[in-house]
């Protein structure tokens, strides 16, 4: 258990010991609120009033650690000390505190205290407040934490269903946590499935969690099933698990089996290394004969995949076989045969997925051939393996370009000339970018 995660007198008892009476008369402040204490509450504001203001004023301005007693109250949710902090002290319900950007209402929902957040969405509380740190709202948290029924009262009361934050949507966060009774609620209220701010969508994050419910559930809500993207293609994951029956359920919706990921792998190479024989013979009536298997047939791709797997283990196999990829790579793309080198480059991938000057020239490759998505993927896994090198952020910086996303694009070639300034290149891209985003922000005439 983190301290965040920690009841407060717990929290003090670590740092003050286990005798309450040597805490500071802060810490007792606040634990006497985080149980609910009225008359305790009352009884330690009045030896903290060293300046005569009186007790409501005490109680309403005295904070330890970053939170008042609105904020400490949320521990136990207890109406009669809400009643006296709100209506009779008048503490602010939409204050948050300085530790965690907690309002009272958000330390309520953590705490999973359901008529303590009527109470304060009754008096005033946004229940659509969204916290400073990652925008997350009542309801991602709720939904994070599996508490159904505020999730179904908060939207009751008005709570933005799609709202979108550092962890996506609710139904993003719900379906992440595999929690299938909030997806439900979620999409009975018109939560949008095929909406996310993250790389993943709900239905992707459904499967890492290996919920099929969530997942069946998010299909009956109309999420697409199909995606190009490699990093978001639900039969790719759910091959990689060996989920047998979403395989099924993928396939009987429309989900495309001839989808690669980032290593040039379809949905039946992993269900042979990942999963079942059973796995395996459901994707194949759907599955595109692969050139390089010799046998096309059930027993052909199992025999195809494990002697790969073989060979990546022959360390002077893997460098031949390496060097001869990226020789026929290059070669191909001299020529403008960007699909074939794209392919190679993958295949190359596949023996060494953390090679940064393979993922920088198929990036180039995606690009040329007007896939500034992939293009930009390649490039984002190429600089997070290689954060100081000029081109990984040059890359990144061209992808941008190529989708219009000129905010970006400039930040990604700035970075880029500060490690290569040198670069014809990237300084003539730079200023291209430079004088569209401002032409784009109203800055310069056309």
């Amino acid at each position: 258990m983190g301290t965040r995660d920690m009841p407060l007198p717990r929290l003090y008892e670590l740092l003050h010991g286990q005798d309450r009476d040597r805490w500071p008369p802060e810490a007792r402040f606040l634990a006497a609120a985080h149980h609910g204490d009225v008359r305790k509450i009352k009884k330690i504001a009045k030896e903290l009033d060293v300046q005569g203001r009186g007790i409501p004023a005490t109680v309403a301005s005295t904070t330890y650690m970053g939170m008042n007693a609105l904020h400490a109250a949320g521990g136990r949710g207890r109406l009669p000390a809400y009643e006296y902090l709100v209506e009779e002290v008048g503490m602010d319900v939409d204050k948050p505190d300085t530790a965690q950007a907690f309002t009272p209402a958000a330390h309520a929902v953590t705490n999973g205290c359901l008529p303590a957040i009527k109470y304060l969405v009754n008096h005033g509380a946004d229940v659509r407040q969204q916290r400073s740190k990652g925008n997350i709202t009542l309801l991602h948290t709720a939904a994070l934490l599996g508490y159904s029924e505020i999730v179904e009262f908060l939207l009751s009361r008005g709570a933005d269903v799609d709202a979108i934050s550092d962890l996506g949507t609710p139904l993003a966060v719900a379906a992440l946590r595999g929690y299938a009774s909030i997806v439900k609620i979620l999409l009975q209220n018109n939560a949008d499935p095929n909406k996310a701010s993250c790389q993943f969508g709900p239905l992707t994050l459904a499967l890492q969690k290996s919920s099929v419910s969530c997942m069946k559930l998010l299909i009956q809500g109309g999420t697409k099933v199909s995606c190009d993207n490699p990093f978001d293609n639900p039969l790719l994951k759910a091959a990689e698990k060996g989920l047998t029956e979403a395989i099924k359920c993928l396939l009987e919706a429309g989900a495309n089996p001839n989808v690669h990921d980032t290593f040039g792998r379809l949905p039946i190479e992993l269900a042979a290394e990942y999963g079942t024989r059973e796995d395996v013979e459901i994707l194949f009536p759907f599955t595109s004969p692969i050139s390089s298997v010799e046998k096309w047939s059930v027993d052909g791709i199992i025999s195809h995949v494990k002697m790969e797997i073989k060979q990546l283990e022959d360390g002077n196999f893997v460098k031949k076989r390496m060097s001869d990829l990226k020789r026929q790579a290059d070669e191909a793309f001299k020529k403008q045969d960007y699909p074939n080198a794209s392919l190679l480059y993958t295949q190359a991938l596949k023996m060494d997925n953390f090679d940064a000057k393979l993922l920088s020239n198929r990036s180039l490759c995606w690009l040329r051939m007007g896939d500034g998505q992939r293009a930009f993927d390649d490039a984002a896994k190429c600089k997070r393996l290689r954060p100081k090198w000029a081109k990984a952020h040059y890359r990144q910086g061209a992808a941008l370009m190529f989708t219009k996303e000129y905010d970006g694009a400039y930040s990604a070639l700035s970075r880029a000339l500060e490690l290569d300034p040198e670069s014809e290149e990237i300084e003539k891209l730079f200023w291209e970018a430079m004088e569209l985003r401002l032409s784009e922000k109203g800055c310069l005439s056309r």
